[in-house]
């Protein structure tokens, strides 16, 4: 830390306007807000055909045959192509573990997967031949949960696994385990004055982001093809693209094209290669866009989760021991289900200090849809279950759960339960202390000399309540994430960044391939390529993959990592203009010979201020580029029997205090404030960084008490596919968000700042479920919360994936071996 309180490392002054730590406007935020920004789905070319996916309407089956016929004879079909038709052997991809076929062959593992392509001349004429493909399925049994995916004999959703996770499960539908074991639990649990246990369920919840998946594939003269596509992360696309269409990763040339929104959704392939397979048999330009239907279908969802805890505590509330055993449900494939486990085993204990632990996390295969990344990532599901059982803790040592938790909240120094230690600032119990003490909002504040005003009621304007039966809740939560690609994973990004003389006018470019889908990198990359350069005029390229790879814009990872690409980058480039500078004009000035050279406003100053040369001046008609990899520190995988290692590089923090009402007759919630404080280490855009905080705790409300993607368990078809029937908060639903954003840096980071964008997510969720208790005196134990289990009507039988108000019609699963079902079905 340098004298002033800057971090070490800030190696440039900010007297360049727009720089970091201002709050500089988003370029594409007005283009967004008028609807004139270009997505995905906008994307145009003549004569372009229609692209269409024919999906599976059956869970787990056998694919007894595919008759195309009827679909190829219909007038402007150019293509459909099955497994058959692929052109090389390569035909399965994923992100770690290739068990993803490019389209069903022999089976097909989940409701809708995809099973044939089709281009036509008109998206209504592709969606009406790939109705006509005539699919006859033989019905297979089901694995839907962890009984029937580990019962003797069970049915194997992948019969013939030989990735390098499946020596070390107990059993090949279990995609991957993480123990964390960690001093003497059971010794600890004998020291405990109180034990307390609890079961608990967290939904499968949706990105939902507002831009369906959409592609636009162009051949090329050269045999090669030219994708512009909305994604996470050009790079991984293209490993797993090329090899399937037989190409060089060099003729698969890639282009980021507006993103509408991720959150994890699409770090996966979804339509990228069959928009390819179609543009390369048809030779014309194919464009493929989802509709919200598909798009159900077409991503990976958040894992749904089972979590045993228990927890033990002496009487002066410190923590003895944590035992837990979390099962996420993967679905079909792999997607990131092992890092996801590898995140909810590592932060299962939470922000807390705990020297005795004994820990198991998995993720199944099963014929539930395919789950992967969603912001949070694992940390999430654990945060739901550690924080209830923080509040149960408390309550029976009779202590203020704030308290409670700040009695045992960890600091710098504190050893995880994998063993490593916090060697950052870990500020948690200075976030609890600073959102508690934020004001309180008013009580009744639907009170009017008017009468009631609805809007602020449970209900709304349905006008359900005037406020008769509605009790207010206060809930308290912390949460721990980590930042970047964790367990020993090269992760690096690539900056390419360029200065020169434009009309007059030094200007800077900078390239990367960081995919931007909202979070706002376009704009801090700006802001460190002029703080670091001193250059007002900042040109970002499109991200394509004619530059190295960003990696992902997943793990709060892209302003740590592509950002410290591109301050390293900057970083050369000043030094190579510096010393051009000195070349031409050191002779005339003695201070050209200091080490303290600045670049600000246009020009090279001293570190008094003293300007020596215009860049113009120094740079003349010579442009300095250069490109460069940046990597973070390394990091260790965990030990796959004792999960001890350094397995993360970064901490980030946040606390919620959520405040709701709740229609106790009716079951209604509203919330009425969700305050958080975070540590951010440095707000390198404190605007950005305000709503990005805002953004996760508001996904994290919808977890809470509305979203869900429900799961027939006796189909395993998904039963509410729609923004109708899946349900997301909008504005109204929103409260208020205060935001108290606490900067202490981390010394290892560039800038010394933390990732953002997780954090919020995690601690939103258990606080909003506090609230409610505490509103109710109900033990909540899943989300979301819906209004049957706040009024007592769900019924003690009722399955928690069940929609609102159903039954739960269980048959028996067909043990194997027996006689199979069978019959002919048309696709959706």
């Amino acid at each position: 830390m340098a004298a002033n309180g800057a971090p070490a490392g800030l190696t440039q002054g900010s007297g360049t306007k727009g720089g970091i730590g201002e709050s500089t406007l988003r370029p594409d935020g007005v283009l967004k807000v008028t609807g004139e920004f270009a997505y995905a789905s906008d994307m145009w070319h003549e004569d372009m055909l229609w692209g269409q996916i024919l999906r599976s309407t059956v869970a787990h089956a056998e694919i007894v045959s595919v008759d195309t016929g009827e679909a190829l004879a219909t007038p402007g079909v150019y293509a459909v192509m099955t497994y058959d038709d692929l052109p090389t052997d390569v035909r399965h991809y994923g992100l770690e573990i290739r068990d993803t076929p490019v389209l069903a062959h022999g089976k097909v593992r989940h409701h809708g997967e995809p099973v044939a392509i089709v281009a036509a001349d008109h998206p209504e004429t592709a969606r009406r031949a790939a109705a006509k493909i005539k699919v006859e399925y033989r019905e297979l049994p089901l694995v839907t949960d962890e009984a029937s995916a580990t019962a003797p004999g069970a049915v194997l959703v992948h019969e013939h696994r030989t990735d390098h996770h499946s020596g070390h499960v107990p059993h090949p539908n279990i995609v991957h385990r993480q123990p964390i074991v960690r001093g003497d639990a059971a010794a600890a649990a004998a020291r405990a004055d109180v034990i307390v246990t609890g079961d608990y369920h967290f939904g499968m919840q949706d990105q939902a982001f507002l831009g369906p998946e959409s592609g636009l594939a162009v051949p090329g003269e050269d045999g090669g093809v030219d994708l512009y596509i909305a994604t996470q992360w050009l790079h991984s696309d293209l490993r797993q693209i090329a090899p399937v269409l037989g190409l060089p990763e060099d003729k698969v040339r890639m282009t980021l094209s507006g993103v509408g929104g991720a959150f994890g959704g699409r770090e996966d392939l979804s339509m990228q290669i069959h928009a390819c397979l179609l543009a390369l048999r048809t030779g014309k330009p194919v464009k493929m866009v989802y509709n919200r239907f598909e798009s159900f279908f077409g991503h990976v969802h958040r894992h749904p989760a089972r979590l045993h805890y228990e927890h033990g505590a002496t009487r002066d509330g410190r923590l003895t021991h944590v035992r837990c055993r979390i099962v996420l449900d993967g679905g079909a494939y792999a997607s990131a289900s092992p890092a996801v486990v590898g995140n909810a085993a590592s932060l299962s204990v939470g922000p807390y200090v705990c020297e005795d632990v004994d820990i198991e996390a998995l993720a199944l295969y099963s014929n539930n849809p395919p789950c992967g990344a969603m912001r949070g990532f694992g940390a999430v599901q654990a945060c739901f279950a550690y924080e209830a059982q923080m509040d149960k803790v408390a309550a029976g040592l009779g202590l203020d759960p704030v308290e409670f938790r700040r009695i045992n909240a960890m600091e710098q120094g504190t050893l995880m339960p994998t063993g490593q230690p916090v060697d950052s600032p870990a500020p948690v119990a200075e976030l609890l202390r600073r959102v508690k003490a934020m004001p309180m909002p008013p009580e009744r504040q639907w009170e009017s000399s008017e009468g009631a005003d609805v809007r602020q009621l449970p209900g709304g304007l349905s006008n359900t309540t005037h406020g008769e039966g509605v009790v207010r809740g206060v809930g308290y939560a912390v949460g721990i994430k980590n930042v970047g690609f964790s367990e020993g994973f090269d992760d690096y990004s690539t900056a390419r960044v360029r200065l020169e003389a434009v009309g007059g006018r030094p200007v800077v470019t900078v390239h990367t391939a960081m995919a931007e889908v909202g979070q706002g990198g376009v704009t801090v990359h700006a802001q460190i390529a002029r703080t670091e350069l001193g250059v007002t005029q900042v040109t970002i390229r499109p991200a394509d993959t004619r530059v190295g790879s960003a990696g992902s814009t997943s793990a709060s990872r892209q302003t740590y990592v592509t950002g410290g690409a591109i301050k390293h980058a900057c970083e050369l480039v000043r030094e190579r203009v510096l010393e051009l500078g000195r070349r031409r004009f050191g002779s005339y000035h003695p201070a050209w010979a200091t080490a303290g050279l600045l670049l600000e406003g246009g020009k090279v100053v001293t570190d008094g201020g003293e300007v020596l040369a215009d860049l113009v001046d120094v740079l003349e008609d010579e442009a300095v580029e250069v490109e460069e990899e940046w990597r973070h520190r390394p990091t260790q995988p965990f030990d796959p029997r004792t999960g001890q290692g350094d397995g993360h590089v970064q901490y980030s923090f946040a606390a919620h205090r959520a405040v709701v009402e709740v229609d106790t007759e009716l079951g209604l919630v509203k919330v009425i404030e969700l305050a958080c404080a975070q540590d951010v280490g440095k707000a390198l855009n404190p605007l950005s960084v305000v709503g990005q905080i805002q953004g996760g705790t508001v996904q994290g409300l919808g977890i809470a008490v509305m979203e869900e993607i429900v799961v027939d368990p006796v189909t395993a078809k998904v039963q509410n596919p729609s923004f109708t029937d899946y349900l997301l908060p909008t504005i109204l639903d929103t409260p208020a968000l205060p935001v108290d954003v606490l900067e202490l840096a981390d010394d290892h980071a560039p800038y010394g700042l933390r990732g953002v964008g997780e954090a919020p997510t995690l601690s939103s969720t258990p606080a909003v479920l506090a609230a409610i208790r505490d509103a109710t005196g109900l033990a909540l134990d899943r989300t979301p919360v819906r209004p049957e289990h706040l009024t007592g009507t769900a019924g003690s039988d009722r399955h928690p994936q069940d929609p609102p108000g159903g039954a739960r019609n269980v048959t028996p699963s067909a043990p194997p071996g027996a006689p199979a079902k069978s019959r002919s079905a048309r696709g959706t």
